[in-house]
């Protein structure tokens, strides 16, 4: 029997601004751009996505509504983490708590909804 497990490599996230975005991606995480213009894609490259690549793709009609998948970023300090993301562009969407553990739903530039919680417990 042959090895078929699946790897989790990109998430990708489609954009009619694809650099702009990917630029704001790589200031978020602290990391850089790779654009591959020719096939409309820019990867943001970062050791804080855990090997994982975050790749933004041109799209001239990006899905409207709310995503079905989201990103889940967790903080030390997640009040000044959220602070640091409004300050850049994103936009709060909610604040939760459930059986102690609190989060808030960002959404970046292009109205992607994110998730940035407290560390666990």
């Amino acid at each position: 029997m042959s090895d078929v497990a699946l790897v989790l490599g990109t998430i990708t996230v489609d954009s009619a601004d694809a650099p702009a975005l990917a630029d704001w991606w790589a200031l978020v995480l602290n990391g850089s751009v790779e654009g591959f213009p020719e096939i409309g894609i820019q990867v943001v490259r970062t050791d804080r996505l855990r090997g994982l690549n975050l790749a933004v793709q041109h799209s001239e009609n990006p899905t409207p509504g709310k995503n079905r998948i989201h990103l889940d970023f967790g903080a030390a300090n997640r009040a000044e983490a959220v602070d640091r993301l409004i300050g850049l562009g994103a936009r709060r969407i909610s604040d939760n708590d459930f059986q102690g553990l609190g989060w808030t739903v960002l959404a970046d530039p292009d109205g992607n909804h994110f998730c940035v919680s407290d560390p666990q417990p």
